[in-house]
């Protein structure tokens, strides 16, 4: 970045605006917005500032812009509208120290005015660094949508509150409470303009701690995606921020975890190939121990948490335990893969049956019998089968004899330093070596009606993904 995006506070603080047209009022209207002390520097003033300043929103000197002026404000915005007057007034403000704005000269402003969404207390600052204020005010637009017009209200009454919480309710419970008042009924009822309502539940939720909801602990088993920090979904992220301790696995991409809660205890429980930091066992058992010392817990998973994830054994015993459980989605590591390549897993008259299975069983790598069982028109899709690859191509070959099967291989789908590899069945063993490419990997295999006939196959699909 280029800026630093930050709140001042402005309350009682002086702010100049040097010039009397529509650009000085464009700034008098956005600082306006503010309980600073406004000044407007200038001979003459357009019919908007007189307004302003007969009804004693804005002070109108028109004494001359020396260094002296400019000193002791907080802000000093440039706007006459003359390229040769706004450099001489840079330079004069600038002398006395001061933060200046030039309008519409990005080369001489110490600070650049953002799109807002105002919601006050609740402020949403956009900036492009001046590259882009057309994209700004698009994005201004979104976000409008997003926030209901009443929100800042309601915000404000939780600051009103804030103390009354923390004097009766400890940590936790105000977490949950908070949680629940811009997530739930209060932030419903806001919305359509009941706010009495709304103020009783919370206040009454505030004297009782009971918060409405369930306040005990939960988990929620959150797929990551292939990898990718905006491959998570929107409710995986949201879990994340509600988390009180995450475990994770071997993540692809670290800066997934900058989603979650600052104050969030992280535990790492490995999960890479053919080594686990932790036991499955041992992972389980710390997800209900987690979860019955009334804690917020998520399982974050690569790809997504019902494929090949073992979510099964955790959902079991987290359910024998009574506890409240959630399996959040992922983009799972075929769909990642086949995308990265710009491929279809299924192909309409082509390919209409899709078979999810894996190279890498309990007992160690296998061949999965789906292999020997492939028909035109199916694509068989393999997690974790790299380990298997001689087998699986041995396999295909006895039980296939004289179909040229290609494959592609995808390794570090989705993330930087992806690799494709389209070689023979026969030189599959070598081109993972060749490509060192040896457990983020997942295998389609493909024989579709028109490969039947023609006995001439197109580029299989053989992708690489952690799962």
């Amino acid at each position: 970045m280029k800026t630093f995006p930050m709140f001042l506070q402005m309350a009682g603080r002086r702010v100049m605006i040097i010039g009397g047209g529509e650009q000085a009022a464009q700034k008098a209207r956005l600082i306006l917005k503010t309980e600073a002390q406004i000044e407007i520097w200038t001979p003459t003033l357009d019919p908007e500032l007189v307004d302003l300043v007969q009804k004693g929103r804005v002070a109108h000197l028109m004494g001359p812009v020396t260094p002296a002026a400019c000193s002791g404000s907080a802000l000093v915005f440039v706007a006459t509208g003359c390229p040769g007057a706004d450099m001489a007034l840079h330079a004069l403000a600038k002398e006395a120290g001061a933060i200046v704005n030039v309008v519409d000269q990005p080369a001489l402003c110490d600070a650049i005015t953002p799109s807002i969404v105002d919601r006050d207390p609740v402020v949403v600052a956009i900036g492009t660094e001046g590259t882009a204020p057309v994209l700004a005010r698009q994005i201004k637009t979104k976000v409008e949508e997003m926030l209901e017009p009443r929100l800042g209200d309601l915000a404000a009454l939780a600051g009103r509150l804030r103390h009354m919480a923390a004097a009766r309710l400890g940590p936790r419970t105000r977490r949950d409470l908070w949680r629940w008042v811009f997530n739930d009924s209060p932030r419903q009822m806001f919305a359509t303009g009941a706010e009495r309502e709304a103020a009783r539940l919370i206040k009454a939720a505030i004297d009782t701690g009971e918060i409405g909801t369930a306040t005990g602990g939960s988990v929620a088993l959150v797929g990551a995606g292939p990898g990718a920090k905006d491959l998570i979904t929107l409710r995986g992220v949201q879990r994340l921020q509600e988390a009180d301790v995450i475990y994770y696995d071997r993540l692809l991409d670290p800066e997934i975890l900058e989603l979650a809660r600052r104050d969030a205890e992280r535990i790492y429980v490995g999960k890479a190939p053919g080594c686990h930091s932790w036991p499955q066992e041992k992972i389980t058992r710390s997800l209900v121990a987690a979860a019955q010392r009334g804690q917020r817990v998520v399982r974050l998973k690569c790809g997504d948490p019902g494929v090949f994830g073992r979510s099964t054994e955790e959902l079991d015993a987290l359910r024998a335990a009574d506890i409240s459980v959630e399996v959040v989605p992922g983009v799972t590591a075929a769909c990642a893969a086949a995308a990265s390549v710009g491929h279809s897993l299924t192909d309409r008259g082509n390919i209409d049956t899709l078979v999810l299975t894996t190279g890498h069983l309990r007992d160690g790598y296998t061949v999965p019998s789906p292999i020997k069982d492939i028909r035109p028109g199916t694509c068989v899709a393999l997690y974790m089968a790299v380990g298997a690859a001689a087998q699986i191509r041995t396999r295909l070959e006895t039980d296939h004899p004289g179909m040229p099967f290609e494959v592609q291989i995808v390794a570090k789908a989705q993330r930087k330093g992806q690799i494709v590899v389209t070689c023979p069945l026969a030189d599959l063993e070598s081109a993972l070596v060749a490509h060192e490419i040896t457990g983020e990997a997942m295998l389609f295999l493909r024989w579709s009606h028109t490969e039947a006939q023609s006995q001439t196959i197109p580029p299989m699909r053989l992708a690489a993904v952690s799962s």
